[in-house]
């Protein structure tokens, strides 16, 4: 706990970004007092650590971050001795074709400073950040070599502060291609604070590097005012990466991107061989971002490529393989999830989601009208940890493991909550998710269930029911969310043998939209529920070949740990209530999750 509470005092008192520190465990006892073993990742609500030597490692919550954060983002670096821009330096600036005018406009300065790349102190351009009107950090580049610095820790787009509203934000991955865009006239031009990231698996950004997106929500005032959004990061594969990302925070359907001319990879190299008429060709010619519709050919050539190269693959496992032999997990697709009352869907979708942070690194935002979050939390944190929450005939979690499955909650979870039990308009939903993916980069939503969301009183049920799926998987599309609604079926008759038949799409009460408009669709189905633990996954649709196939796969469902499992494998699996009245329709009514 040592370790935890010197990582969150450190967090609040340095800016976020990466730091490093003299570990508190080990480090008394080092030989090289002083050594700064332990990193620190600062993200706005978490802190991430490690320690090179001791190899502690762990994820630590900051609650109430948002006042510190914008202090030390203000008072983070103390005021620099910069220089004017000597002739060498304005030298340097004039071989990229960067004005003395454009450098005043961005307030670009000079230093001395160290440059690991070159392995001396040297001359340097200053590109300095500021927020709210506050010099709070700086990028430095060396002139007579390539090599980077940073003079504090920059974390929102270099030049935001001279965006207008109305007007076309464009995104660059570098300080020199923005001050390209201003030097031709775009002066709503800005960079990302640092570069591409640094992890791209696939031509994707891992999930574990969301945490650098961070400035995308912070110019979220900006964002929403601008007329168009223009991505233009550089032409390579990290490059393009972090276009993806960006473009699925704000949202694709709001984003443009360019198609830089042969031998050009940036924005600088179209102004220093095309000059004007290129940058000026380049923004004209840009294109929206591609969702759905008609495209050349050739748009899709790399995919092509890709498929020839690895095969078709599959979505992201569900965790368990006999599922994922009818099912897997795609980024904007939408899955219609159904089943009887009590039969475990909801369960199941939050299993799911468990499984993807801890396996994956997706972070998930949550709409569930009938669970209150503080029991929806304890059932995640069972989940996370395969341990009974309340008192039971199997040992529970201990605080410690609690405080565990809180930071994993806390890191990979945020929820949207109707406090006052209304009804919320599906507007309200898209748009609470459209924050979450620009803040906390989810990868995953659920909605649970439909009919908790206000009807229009002068629309058909139908016509609702299937514009309101529409949009949902526009959402899906445009920021490459995968979407989870769950739906109650209309109430079905028993068989002769007294039990109820599996329910799909087609059964599910106001639109056979529920059908037509799912990508994949699955039932929770429970055959025996008074007398067996197994649950049966039916999936009796999949809009793709390669995402999974009409088919039945059974799990062990376990009430101690709400957990799902194969071949019971989870050693609480299969063990049924003691008592009378925790018996599974009460469990429904008293915990709804």
């Amino acid at each position: 706990m040592l370790i935890e509470h010197k990582v969150r005092g450190e967090a609040h008192r340095l800016g976020t970004g990466q730091h490093k520190i003299v570990c508190p465990s080990c480090g008394p006892e080092r030989r090289k007092k002083g050594e700064r073993s332990l990193s620190i990742q600062i993200e706005t609500e978490r802190a991430l650590f490690k320690c090179w030597h001791c190899g502690q490692e762990g994820i630590v919550p900051l609650e109430e971050r948002a006042s510190h954060v914008r202090r030390v983002i203000v008072n983070a670096v103390p005021k620099h001795n910069w220089n004017t821009l000597s002739e060498q330096a304005l030298g340097w600036l004039k071989s990229r074709g960067l004005s003395q005018k454009t450098a005043e406009t961005l307030r670009i300065k000079e230093t001395r400073a160290f440059i690991r790349a070159v392995g001396e102190e040297t001359d340097c351009v200053v590109f300095p950040y500021f927020n709210n009107g506050h010099e709070y950090a700086a990028k430095v580049r060396a002139i007579a070599s390539k090599g980077f610095a940073c003079q504090g820790a920059p974390q929102t787009f270099f030049n935001i502060e001279n965006v207008e509203p109305n007007d076309w934000m464009i995104i660059a991955e570098g300080e020199v291609d923005a001050a390209t865009f201003v030097e031709a006239g775009y002066r709503s031009a800005v960079s990302i604070p640092n570069g591409a990231p640094m992890k791209v698996v696939d031509g994707a950004v891992d999930p574990k590097e969301d945490g650098k997106f961070k400035f995308v929500w912070d110019a979220k005032k900006q964002i929403d005012a601008a007329e168009r959004i223009v991505i233009a990061t550089d032409a390579d594969g990290p490059g393009q990466a972090a276009a993806e990302e960006i473009a699925r925070r704000i949202g694709k359907d709001r984003c443009w991107y360019v198609e830089y001319p042969e031998g050009c990879k940036d924005a600088n190299d179209v102004w220093l061989k095309y000059g004007q008429d290129g940058i000026d060709r380049l923004l004209s010619d840009c294109k929206p971002w591609p969702i759905s519709g008609l495209y050349d050919s050739s748009h899709f050539f790399q995919q092509l490529d890709d498929i020839y190269d690895k095969g078709i693959g599959r979505g992201e496992t569900t965790g368990y393989p006999t599922v994922d032999e009818i099912y897997t997990i795609a980024p904007g697709q939408l899955t219609i999830v159904t089943g009887h009352p009590s039969s475990g869907k909801s369960e199941f979708v939050d299993q799911l989601m468990v499984n993807l942070a801890q396996e994956k690194g997706w972070r998930h935002a949550i709409c569930s009208f009938e669970n209150e979050p503080r029991l929806h939390i304890a059932k995640l944190v069972s989940k996370y940890l395969r341990k009974p929450f309340f008192d039971g005939p199997t040992p529970r979690m201990t605080k410690r493991e609690l405080e565990q499955g809180k930071s994993f909650v806390q890191s990979n979870f945020s929820f949207l909550y109707q406090a006052d039990g209304s009804l919320a308009s599906l507007d309200s939903i898209l748009e609470r998710l459209r924050v979450a993916v620009m803040r906390h980069g989810i990868r995953g939503a659920v909605i649970d269930p439909y009919n908790y969301i206000a009807k229009p009183k002068d629309v058909a049920e139908t016509d609702w029911i299937s514009n309101m799926l529409s949009q949902v998987r526009l959402f899906a599309q445009a920021h490459e969310v995968h979407v989870w609604f769950v739906a109650h079926p209309t109430k079905m008759m028993r068989g002769t043998d007294g039990k109820l038949p599996v329910p799909n799409g087609n059964d599910i009460s106001g639109s056979a939209a529920w059908w037509a408009k799912a990508d994949c669709g699955i039932s929770v189905h429970r055959p025996d529920p008074a007398h067996s633990p197994v649950s049966e996954i039916h999936s009796w649709k999949c809009r793709f070949s390669w995402i999974g196939k009409q088919g039945k796969a059974a799990l062990i469902y376990s009430l101690a740990t709400s957990t799902y499992s194969e071949n019971g494998d989870d050693p609480f699996s299969g063990l049924l209530p003691v008592k009378a009245e925790d018996s599974e329709e009460d469990e429904e009514e008293e915990l709804p999750f």
